[in-house]
């Protein structure tokens, strides 16, 4: 059977001794094997925060309070902050 992709160059820097490391415990066969691993868990963990990302669009687009303009947000927040002490004011909004 023709191999599905071509050989690929990563420099892995620090990372390099953990691979190493699962390699060499086992659990791996080779290097080539924890990096499709680590790229299948990538694909989970952005799956997974895609998921709860359109959540909480879906539960923002869905309720039920009025919109807020951008203009009297920003007025809210520069009131809010008007009284705190310099020390404490970040860059003005």
């Amino acid at each position: 059977m023709p191999r599905a992709s071509r050989p690929m160059t990563v420099t892995l820097g620090v990372l390099q001794k953990r691979v190493d490391a699962r390699v060499k415990s086992g659990a791996y066969a080779s290097a080539s094997e924890v990096m499709r691993a680590a790229v299948r868990a990538l694909d989970r963990e952005e799956a997974a925060m895609d998921v709860w990302l359109q959540q909480r669009v879906d539960e923002a687009l869905a309720d039920p309070a009025p919109n807020v303009p951008a203009r009297e947000v920003f007025r809210r927040l520069r009131a809010r902050h008007a009284g705190q002490p310099a020390g404490r004011r970040r860059a003005k909004i």
